[in-house]
């Protein structure tokens, strides 16, 4: 026998992956850039300078862009519960509802019941307010949750009539009364020229984020490196580092280029003791307090979602209820207490809607449960379950408000305004039946 010299593929000792393909795919392929969630950012961009031409520079600005971030924080709040409603192959349609019930409650408790026995304007009274308001959202949450997990009532008729149910309890609290003011520091959860931290603080928010960001990269390039796991090749580290630092620090600009308004910024002046110019004051706003509780949620669930038993055993259903019960998870308690998250994050985007009002009406939350459900699936959470990001939904709450924003900037009717959000999200799914076929 003759000896045979055998060929053998040597792995590279970086462990980089060799990445076959146009120079475009090798780049995504190289950086691992969801191309999904890189394509919405794409088509909210063009939405961005469709409405900025069509409204006569109007849109791109740094006052509706603020705007538009405070407004998108309570639905993006919801946003992220409802990626893992749908994931398990369930829907809520009571979230507008209970946002509204939830919030009615708070504003009561505030107003009524807490100044008789702590006084007005309590250090306590915010606090507990949004405490009893977190706690009855999660309760109602956890409620429908059981019946569907224990009596097999499809979450689609259960969320149906909670629907109903919440939004005609609301009414009932106060008889169809608007309940207004609402507490001094409870009122700064909701944005506005006091509930913002400025410019300083904002920039300091701003490095804390890109810190967090090279750690996280380095982490997840030290966790690949132990478990064996091919690694980014530098340069794309460096590019997604640099990027996202970017985007960042660029957003939280923008933010501190909108300035207080010359009334609110005189008695700013007048309080702190600060002379008056002749040219004014310009006093930049910086990140709104809503938006960083909704970034602060988003992050939080994000780590839930891939880094807990909890996101792995959501999807697990998601992905196969039958084999999820086979292999011992309890379907029905994950069910229950998957509500109850959503009931509670309900709650506190009803405390950031209700501040951002400074009162609590019965319109409070209607067709909430549409724009929430929209955001998710824009954001690419199938409604087949099993698949679904919160950066998406994220994404999916700012892409419907800027549809909103911008055709209020347009001067559009409000049913002509339902009739073009209600075509993009069919035209969502539309297009997520499309990518989910090719994938296969």
């Amino acid at each position: 026998m003759t000896d045979q010299t055998i060929p053998v593929a040597i792995k590279p000792a970086s462990g980089a992956r060799a990445a076959p393909g146009n120079p475009l795919k090798r780049f995504f392929q190289a950086t691992e850039i969801d191309t999904r969630l890189l394509g919405m950012v794409v088509a909210m961009l063009l939405i961005w300078l469709g409405f900025h031409v069509l409204s006569d520079g109007l849109f791109l600005t740094s006052r509706n862009l603020w705007n538009l971030s405070v407004q998108a924080a309570s639905v993006s709040v919801m946003a992220t519960g409802m990626v893992l409603v749908i994931v398990t192959r369930n829907i809520d349609l009571s979230v507008g509802s209970i946002l509204g019930f939830v919030g009615m409650i708070m504003a009561v408790t505030q107003t009524k019941f807490l100044p008789v026995w702590l006084g007005y304007d309590h250090p306590l009274t915010w606090i507990l307010a949004l405490s009893i308001g977190i706690a009855l959202g999660a309760a109602i949450g956890a409620f429908q949750g059981a019946i569907i997990a224990f009596l097999n009532v499809p979450s689609f008729i259960v969320t149906l009539g909670g629907l109903l149910v919440w939004r005609g309890a609301a009414w009932m609290v106060t008889s169809g009364a608007t309940v207004a003011p609402m507490d001094t520091k409870f009122r700064l959860m909701g944005g506005g020229a006091d509930g913002s931290i400025g410019a300083t603080a904002s920039w300091i928010v701003g490095v804390i984020a890109c810190v967090f960001i090279v750690l996280s990269i380095l982490h997840s390039r030290k966790q690949r490196k132990r478990f064996g796991f091919p690694l980014k090749p530098i340069w794309a580290e460096f590019f997604v580092g640099i990027a996202s630092c970017g985007i960042v620090l660029g957003a939280v600009k923008v933010l501190n280029s909108y300035y207080m308004p010359v009334n609110l910024a005189r008695r700013y002046a007048e309080e702190h003791g600060i002379a008056w110019p002749e040219n004014g004051l310009d006093i930049p706003l910086g990140i709104a307090i809503p938006v960083l509780i909704a970034l602060s949620i988003a992050i939080g669930m994000n780590f839930l979602t891939n880094r807990t038993r909890f996101g792995r055993y959501v999807f697990a259903i998601g992905g196969n209820p039958e084999a999820a019960e086979l292999a011992g998870i309890k379907t029905r308690w994950v069910t229950v207490r998957l509500f109850a998250l959503m009931g509670a994050l309900c709650a506190i985007a009803a405390a950031i809607s209700t501040a951002r009002l400074n009162a609590a009406t019965n319109a409070q939350g209607t067709l909430d449960e549409l724009y929430t459900i929209a955001a998710a699936v824009i954001g690419g959470t199938s409604l087949a379950g099993g698949v679904g990001t919160i950066a998406g939904a994220v994404l999916g709450a700012l892409v419907m408000q800027s549809l909103n924003s911008g055709m209020v900037l347009l001067g559009m009717d409000a049913p002509l305004q339902s009739i073009v959000i209600g075509m993009v999200l069919v035209l969502a799914v539309w297009l997520d039946t499309i990518y989910r076929a090719r994938a296969r």
